[in-house]
């Protein structure tokens, strides 16, 4: 029998999924996958379900709804001063991953190398590679998670075709500020690059921080595509409504991509986004302060444990170094350990970069009920304090 494609051959299956599985076998509490345990609006969810009994279900425009699109745009200029024509700026997608992959698909050629900052969402290497890429990887470190200006510029050569970065990073927490946005802008115009970014999580920072998308830096306008989710924005994970916002040339080979990836997304979902996109300031500030409370219960709660918590500036995530603990082993085999013996998941830091990466790092998701935090918390203490210090 023929082989099948080696990339995807034997490919280990995603940790989110792995780490799930195995907190669904043994009963435990999933901080592992970053998704909410309660659902998002009930006013957003009754207009998809209105939208879904009286309006049409047959296929929208490849492209999205044009309410969709056009709250798209809006948002950009509400909250960023983007000035978006949302007929040929924006396309609505099955979900943020998909735009990923639309864009490297639709923008990268056999040889183009893409400069990626590790760690990273562990879809993007994999669809590096399925275009041909060659992935340049550049590294930010717990617990402060810096950016190296000369181990970035030297990742860029001729033949770099894009970057592609996550801000709000996860699983880092990591917020790129405006100096960090500036040395990127720079080295994507001198090296006449495009900017993929991965911006999920823009609503979600915290103590007082402003997302600042790389497409307003100077002259990266018609260079960006910028990736929105309206799963992360209204806590409706299983929704899968992305958008992407980019110039018209740039956007058009994308499109293509997609055309042939999902096509379309269901229309009552994108109905019920484009109503969301308009909700009052309030919504917005009072996610990202619930969201900073729950970070900041799970974080004195693991500290009072015993782990070095590293500070979060956005996203769902906090990660927390274990060595202060005395736990022998790796991270992805105290994960394991601590989804059976402690019912609590969590996810390897070291999952999340491409090789040779610092293994004493869990990435704890702290957008669950309080009372579901507390039990973990509660569960942890129990089986750390059950072993003897330095022992396995």
């Amino acid at each position: 029998m023929k082989s099948t494609n080696p990339l995807f051959t034997g490919m280990p299956t995603t940790i989110f999924e792995v780490m799930s599985r195995l907190a669904e076998e043994h009963k435990a509490i999933n901080l592992g996958q970053g998704f909410p345990d309660v659902d998002g609006p009930e006013d957003v969810r009754r207009v998809a379900a209105d939208a879904l009994m009286n309006a049409s279900n047959q296929y929208p425009s490849m492209m999205g709804i044009p309410e969709l699109r056009q709250a798209v745009a809006a948002a950009n200029q509400r909250f960023y001063g983007l000035d978006i024509d949302w007929k040929t700026e924006v396309m609505v997608t099955s979900g943020a991953t998909e735009a990923i992959a639309d864009c490297i698909t639709g923008l990268i050629e056999p040889g183009d190398e893409i400069v990626l900052i590790e760690p990273l969402y562990d879809c993007y290497l994999p669809v590096v590679k399925q275009a041909g890429g060659v992935a340049k990887l550049v590294r930010v470190t717990p617990p402060d998670w810096r950016l190296d200006a000369q181990a970035l510029a030297a990742a860029f050569t001729p033949k770099t075709k894009a970057i592609l970065i996550n801000n709000p990073m996860n699983p880092a927490g990591r917020v790129f500020d405006e100096d960090d946005l500036k040395l990127i802008a720079e080295l994507t115009v001198a090296h006449d690059a495009f900017a993929i970014c991965d911006e999920v999580y823009e609503h979600i920072l915290f103590d007082g921080r402003k997302h600042i998308p790389l497409m307003t830096m100077p002259g990266m306008r018609d260079r960006t595509l910028r990736i929105g989710s309206a799963g992360k924005t209204f806590s409706l994970t299983g929704w899968k409504v992305g958008y992407v916002t980019a110039a018209a040339k740039l956007l058009e080979p994308v499109a293509k991509a997609h055309q042939f990836a999902t096509f379309t997304t269901p229309p009552n979902l994108q109905r019920a986004v484009a109503y969301g996109l308009a909700k009052e300031d309030s919504y917005y500030a009072g996610l990202a302060s619930e969201q900073a409370r729950k970070r900041d219960r799970l974080s004195a709660g693991l500290e009072r444990l015993g782990f070095k918590v590293a500070p979060s500036a956005g996203t769902y995530f906090i990660t927390a170094d274990f060595t202060p603990l005395g736990l022998k082993g790796g991270d992805f085999e105290i994960c394991k350990r601590m989804t059976i013996e402690a019912g609590v998941a969590a996810v390897p830091v070291s999952a999340f970069y491409g090789s040779d990466a610092p293994d004493h790092f869990l990435r704890f998701c702290f957008c669950k009920r309080d009372e579901v935090l507390d039990e973990a918390l509660n569960r942890l203490e129990k089986w750390l304090s059950a072993k003897q210090p330095n022992q396995s």
